[in-house]
């Protein structure tokens, strides 16, 4: 019996007889009618489509510049051609960041420029300094105040690779922390080795953070090769560097987060909630972050919407193509902010946000009544390679915030072997998108909201009560 049959078979043993009365389960149409999407799915191209087209007609969408509102119109006439149901738009407010020059230049005698990026967030400015290197985080951290004073501090960290990206959560907080720990020590500028595992000359860009009350300094990563040119002259003796950074914050900016529904057969005011996110950073043209998850749902709503009328699920399926996820989470914010009176009616929600690369896991965390449904699910999904793993969570970015108040949500992890040689570097176009693992991945979403939507039973959705003393 394959593993799969093996674990729904508990999953039944699972849901009842304590729970049988209201077990979670799905009906034999659906499975079959799942099956016909799943291969429907394999051979449509829809999913393609629309990343070449987002990514080509508009490109970059550094949240907040022209190019979002580009997208935002885009995405709601892609919605509208790809007949959804209904279409509609929800402001998202917040700070506009803006790019314009950087430089990164060794002084002295081994004079050179190196490859560097700003940070996102990261104030404009020019700064000189001797270079201190640390091996990491903790080590920046330790530092003493005052001990770094008119240097720059250098956080010299590689990422590992790995094919769920689990090396990224290190190097990430290098990014976002380590410019607060290098104005504590005394630092007038910051930079590190990019959070990234490729050794092409293309620096990693990213969101930092600055700790309230400090006065942010120049913030910028490296490449990879001159991460590693930088080390190899701090290896002969002090090196002095220049940082010259034109980029900063600029007003307030009103995007949009841009929803597209399909409509449910008997239950239209419960959803479940698919999607990706619009922006993204603006040097590659953001093909696999983030380009591919809204192609991946995008498409995914569509084919559940091209089934007969009497075919549909019983719930309506929400494609949300989020607004500026990269700066903070502030379409998904505003999304559970609006939503936080309606938890139970999220039936259950995911969020395509780790490139294009083949599903091979499928996983969510839901009451014991809900589990038998969860196997049947995994049961679809499982000729398309995809593995269910009963101890994992899943969920997604955007869909954090609604899942903290209480929505449940489910995981389809992709294989992130390399989607870090290209994160957030102006290496991420198109043609590191492999169609046909695109095609799974839509066929994997596809099977996942149409069988979630129609399942007979919920998979416990429900508010989080307050937390104590609030």
């Amino acid at each position: 019996m394959r593993r799969t049959a093996l674990l729904l078979a508990l999953a039944v043993a699972l849901s009842g007889p304590l729970h049988a009365q209201h077990a979670t389960k799905i009906g034999n149409a659906a499975m079959t009618t799942a099956g016909k999407l799943r291969e429907q799915a394999l051979q449509a191209d829809t999913g393609w489509k629309v990343v070449e087209s987002l990514t080509t007609e508009v490109g970059p969408r550094l949240a907040g510049s022209e190019a979002d509102a580009r997208a935002v119109t885009w995405a709601i006439a892609k919605f509208k051609a790809l007949g959804y149901d209904k279409v509609w738009t929800q402001p998202v407010s917040f700070p506009r960041w803006e790019r314009r020059s950087e430089s990164v230049h060794v002084l002295g005698g081994s004079s050179q420029s190196l490859h560097a990026t700003a940070l996102g967030g990261s104030p404009g400015g020019t700064v000189e300094g001797e270079i201190v290197r640390f091996a990491d985080l903790a080590s920046l951290e330790a530092a003493p105040a005052g001990s770094l004073a008119g240097k720059i501090a250098y956080v010299d960290h590689t990422m590992s690779r790995a094919r769920d990206g689990s090396g990224y959560g290190a190097a990430s907080r290098i990014r976002t922390r380590g410019p607060s720990a290098a104005i504590r020590a005394g630092a007038t500028g910051y930079i590190m080795r990019s959070a990234g595992t490729d050794l092409h000359r293309n620096p990693h860009t990213g969101i930092t953070r600055f700790d309230e009350g400090l006065a942010p300094i120049p913030a910028a990563s490296l490449s990879l090769p001159d991460a590693q040119q930088l080390t190899r002259l701090l290896d002969i003796g002090p090196v002095r560097l220049r940082i010259a950074l034109d980029c900063g914050w600029n007003g307030e900016y009103t995007s949009q987060n841009v929803i597209g529904e399909i409509t449910g057969r008997s239950k239209p005011n419960e959803v479940v909630v698919i999607g990706g996110h619009l922006d993204s950073w603006d040097q590659g043209t953001g093909a696999i972050d983030d380009a591919a998850g809204v192609g991946i749902t995008m498409a995914a709503g569509h084919l559940i919407g091209s089934l007969p009328k009497a075919q549909r699920p019983a719930r309506t399926i929400r494609v949300i193509a989020f607004a500026n996820e990269e700066q903070g989470l502030h379409g998904g914010v505003a999304y559970a902010k609006s939503q936080a009176g309606n938890i139970r009616n999220h039936q259950i929600g995911a969020e395509s946000d780790f490139g294009a690369g083949r599903i091979y896991a499928f996983q969510s965390k839901v009451p014991d009544y809900a589990k038998q449904a969860l196997g049947q699910i995994a049961m679809a999904l499982e000729p398309l390679g995809i593995e269910w793993r009963t101890d994992g969570e899943g969920c997604g970015p955007d869909v954090g915030p609604i899942a903290s108040l209480g929505m449940a949500c489910a995981g389809l992890a992709q294989d992130g072997t390399d989607y870090f040689d290209y994160h957030h570097t102006p290496d991420d176009t198109l043609d590191k998108i492999d169609p046909q693992a695109l095609a799974q991945n839509v066929a994997a979403y596809a099977v996942f909201a149409y069988l979630s939507a129609d399942a007979q039973g919920d998979f416990g959705s429900a508010p989080k009560p307050a937390e104590a003393g609030k």
